[in-house]
């Protein structure tokens, strides 16, 4: 399997998937996962992409087989931008990429465009909070009940009624995979993010794929994407907040065609 050595302790696992044509030398788009996900959360999305442009997904430290982190362990925005930073160094040492994250991996994702313009063309975020949820009883019951328990109990929100039992139950497994300590690092750091002071600061054109759920109304993406100064909002019909999970295809053709208007002008 594939691995980046980015430090001495972190050594992070990606994919690449490119079917351009062999004579070509298509861009890159990075893709950043969100909570208790891995490379496989974009299965959906690279057949769309990976024809026309070179895929990279990795999976984020602490996550997937990239490895856990303990539960002491410190994340902070700054760190996992730098991640991205090194990644998209290693990966595509000579031209910027164009970058989308999934939920809270927006966040690492808003980052990285204010610390490292130089390295970002266009930036997608899908149902991306700008500020770290609160999430009651999440770490007691991964506690007492195990990761893919909570991972169960969590999904209706999360997915809708859109989705069908067996892609609850594909989505249960694939997040019940991530180690409980991960979810105590990860869930200390997120709920202390609030990146609106920033918005800005953000030069890059910037998507915001939203919806309008009870745990995320489009009333705070319209907020937050009115911020950003060159960016622009598209909203998918779905009632789960996952909805680069829901409607991959829609957030998928919304995205390809951002890049294709407003990518050539970065």
């Amino acid at each position: 399997m594939p691995y980046l050595d980015l430090a001495p302790d972190l050594k992070v696992f990606y994919k690449i998937d490119d079917h351009t044509d062999a004579w070509t030398t298509p861009e890159t788009v990075v893709f950043v996962h969100g909570f208790t996900e891995n490379t496989e959360a974009w299965r959906a999305w690279v057949p769309h992409f990976s024809r026309k442009y070179r895929v990279i997904r990795y999976d984020q430290r602490g996550f997937g087989d990239t490895g856990p982190v303990s539960k002491e362990f410190n994340f902070t925005t700054e760190l996992f931008a730098d991640d991205l930073a090194r990644v998209v160094g290693a990966l595509s040492p000579h031209e910027p990429v164009h970058v989308v994250g999934g939920k809270s991996g927006g966040m690492p994702v808003l980052k990285f465009a204010t610390m490292f313009p130089h390295l970002i063309k266009t930036a997608t975020l899908v149902c991306s909070p700008v500020k770290g949820p609160t999430v009651p009883g999440w770490l007691d019951h991964m506690d007492t009940h195990g990761m893919r328990s909570w991972s169960r109990w969590t999904m209706g929100g999360r997915l809708g009624s859109k989705m069908p039992p067996r892609g609850v139950d594909w989505w249960v497994d694939l997040m019940g995979k991530t180690a409980v300590s991960t979810g105590h690092a990860y869930v200390r750091w997120v709920g202390g993010v609030d990146l609106n002071p920033e918005l800005k600061n953000v030069r890059c054109p910037t998507l915001v794929i939203a919806n309008d759920t009870p745990r995320r109304s489009i009333a705070e993406f319209k907020d937050y994407q009115k911020k950003i100064p060159d960016s622009e909002l598209v909203a998918v019909n779905v009632d789960g907040y996952h909805t680069g999970a829901v409607a991959p295809d829609e957030c998928a053709r919304a995205t390809l065609d951002f890049i294709a208007r407003r990518g050539a002008k970065a």
